[in-house]
């Protein structure tokens, strides 16, 4: 199986995850600033991390709101997906993210040494683990397919 790399899109910064090459444990690795107004999106830093990490497939987090509607950055999230099947010709899925930000921050107040600064600084990059995790336990069709 080939690995997948799970993606938190924000308006801000890009979450980034990798799974392992079985396709079991996801691992968050870094966050990518981003400026969607100046249409700056991260991809050359994606590419890098596609190469070293030999991905071949994306999951991005589908922000749904809680009534199970298309939340607002809905939109968003798919519009990075359509731009890195343009780029990579790779498979992307979407994986419901909802409460994995709330997860995410759960986790870092459980660890007493974790800032509120320092919390920000790396929830983005936790919530794209967790949104990739959810998706490998699911097994969602990348999973079976590459």
């Amino acid at each position: 199986m080939g690995r997948i790399m799970g993606l938190d899109v924000g308006s801000k910064t890009v979450g980034v995850a990798v799974s392992d090459e079985l396709g079991w444990t996801a691992q968050g690795i870094e966050i990518i600033p981003i400026d969607e107004q100046a249409g700056e999106f991260g991809l050359d830093r994606v590419a890098e991390l596609v190469e070293k990490y030999q991905v071949q497939g994306f999951v991005l987090g589908l922000p749904k709101n809680m009534n199970n509607t298309l939340g607002p950055r809905v939109e968003a999230s798919q519009a990075y997906g359509e731009l890195l099947r343009k780029k990579f010709a790779f498979p992307v899925d979407y994986q419901d993210e909802r409460l994995t930000t709330v997860e995410a921050e759960r986790m870092l107040v459980e660890q007493a040494d974790t800032s509120r600064r320092k919390r920000k600084k790396v929830i983005d990059k936790l919530a794209a683990g967790l949104i990739l995790q959810n998706y490998l336990d699911r097994q969602g069709k990348l999973v079976k397919t590459l």
